[in-house]
């Protein structure tokens, strides 16, 4: 009965040290939101908040794609926008996701395709504060069918 009590006491803490050892120290943020039935619609903006304590350290900023097999386009455009203390603006960035043979770039898992590709190196953020950041899709199609998840991943440069 004694070494019951002490596996149910024990489990619970192994799970939490396992769980906490899994997350990378240097992301302050790596989140991926899921598309609605995969199609993408201009209305759609995928919104995100960072918050930055530490502004005097560079930065890599990634944006997370996950598309499937039948996605139709070597590329995929996108809007990033960005909003926060002393930043603002939006840039239009085009990810590459096939070779011109159709050969698939990203990391591929049964159908899907995982893409996590730099938009910013080596950036500073101009002051403590939260950003918020919004990923549109950008190209003719409306809505952009198969696309899986978008997201969007900032870390500390090691």
């Amino acid at each position: 009965m004694k070494a019951r009590n002490i596996f149910l006491f024990i489990l619970p803490v192994l799970i939490a040290l396992l769980a906490s050892g899994c997350t990378d120290p240097n992301a302050v943020i790596d989140q991926n939101t899921v598309i609605e039935n995969h199609n993408w619609s201009y209305t759609n903006k995928i919104k995100y908040t960072v918050k930055i304590d530490d502004p005097s350290i560079t930065y890599n900023l990634y944006i997370n794609l996950r598309v499937t097999g039948d996605y139709r386009y070597s590329n995929i455009f996108v809007l990033i926008h960005r909003n926060g203390p002393k930043l603002k603006g939006v840039t239009r960035y085009e990810v590459k996701l096939a070779n011109p043979d159709g050969e698939w770039l990203g990391q591929g898992s049964g159908n899907l395709y995982s893409y996590q590709v730099p938009f910013q190196a080596n950036f500073k953020f101009p002051e403590k504060g939260t950003y918020e950041y919004e990923i549109e899709q950008n190209m003719r199609d409306n809505p952009l069918h198969e696309v899986s998840d978008v997201g969007l991943r900032v870390e500390k440069v090691k």
